[in-house]
């Protein structure tokens, strides 16, 4: 209720870049403030509910719904994110070198339809300064997965090198990592999710994984791969095909969208990628071919849309078994979560589920 009525309206006065700086600064700032996080805890976390907690890939979250990646690019907020009531949050996309991104303006609010468009373009602090923010780390309570990217100036046939590097890097801080090949906003990215490239970019990227687990004496984590929503049947089975046979952990389905459909505001016409609820229905879409596609065999986190806790139950049903949300927390606040958490426990019960994992793929059987 206070972001809603007070917090909401003051930030959605302010340029859309500025405010998300004020959350994600001041969510940094509590972390080494003592108390804080605790008080934030008190606010906003979720307290143990057994219908809702589920292992993964062989990570064990407290409930199904994450933080997406793009709201704390650098990871200097883990500690504040990870006091409002979330089951694990993706920090990133981070590159090897620090880059600024794109040239501001480069978000966009569609209050209206529920949207928000952004051509970010990567910008982070890069590697050294994400890992100096996560070991500083106090709060381990959840899992933190780290997306990684590559730099703008890298060429597509050097891409391998840049996604290595960061796992080098950062393999020590993170407990699952995600592939980020969709993101409309580097030119040329959304290349390398198809044919050779994105068969050696995944060989590369699991043999660095491996190394790095070899080195340390322990189990490789996992390494899922992040994809567009806006492919065609063909490329996205030609696609999956290619990562159900790269051996990674699983697959997030979607990025952000290039579609305008349905939009009403002025801002429609801005470049980038959309998220929000006008993303909704086609993530679900994608969610459910890419579960067909692999027999379920291969986890999905699904992302796109997610405002109520029907659209993460839909999303689960149709095969994801983790969800995350971003757009919502910037509409609705951190108060979201209890909502969402709630309102799954009861679409459990409506349906006779013990358990989360039962509902997973629940719409193919």
């Amino acid at each position: 209720m206070l972001y809603r009525t007070i917090l909401k309206p003051v930030f959605f006065k302010m340029d859309p870049e500025k405010a998300h700086h004020l959350v994600v600064d001041g969510l940094a700032m509590t972390g080494k403030v003592p108390g804080v996080t605790r008080m934030l805890d008190t606010m906003y976390g979720i307290k143990p509910m057994p219908e809702l907690q589920t292992e993964v890939f062989g990570i064990s979250f407290p409930h199904p719904v994450g933080l997406a990646a793009g709201l704390d690019k650098n990871g200097k907020s883990a500690d504040g994110f990870s006091s409002i009531g979330f089951g694990f949050i993706e920090v990133g996309t981070v590159t090897p070198e620090g880059q600024p991104g794109n040239e501001q303006p480069r978000l966009f609010r569609l209050p209206e339809d529920e949207a928000l468009i952004n051509r970010m373009g990567f910008n982070n602090e890069g590697t050294a300064a994400m890992a100096g923010y996560l070991k500083k780390r106090k709060l381990h309570h959840i899992p933190v997965a780290i997306n990684i990217g590559k730099n703008k100036d890298t060429a597509n046939e050097l891409a391998h090198e840049d996604y290595e590097a960061c796992i080098r890097a950062l393999y020590g801080y993170g407990d699952f990592f995600v592939v980020n090949i969709s993101s409309p906003n580097t030119q040329g990215l959304r290349d390398l999710q198809h044919g050779d490239d994105l068969r050696n970019l995944l060989t590369a990227v699991t043999t660095e994984m491996n190394s790095q687990s070899q080195r340390l004496g322990s189990r490789t984590k996992p390494v899922l791969v992040k994809i567009a929503p806006d492919m065609t049947d063909e490329q996205l089975a030609n696609t999956v095909e290619t990562i159900k046979n790269s051996g990674v952990s699983g697959i997030i389905a979607t990025n952000t969208t290039l579609s305008r459909d349905g939009l009403t505001h002025a801002n429609a016409k801005e470049t980038g990628g959309m998220s929000g609820v006008p993303l909704r229905e086609r993530s679900t879409e994608v969610i459910r071919e890419v579960f067909k596609q692999t027999a379920g065999k291969i986890p999905i986190i699904g992302s796109g849309g997610i405002f109520s806790s029907q659209d993460a139950y839909d999303k689960i049903r149709a095969g994801a078994s983790l969800v995350e949300i971003y757009s919502a927390l910037i509409y609705k606040g951190p108060g979201i979560m209890k909502e969402l958490t709630a309102g799954l426990v009861e679409c459990l019960r409506k349906d006779g589920y013990r358990n989360i994992a039962e509902a997973v793929g629940a719409d193919h059987r």
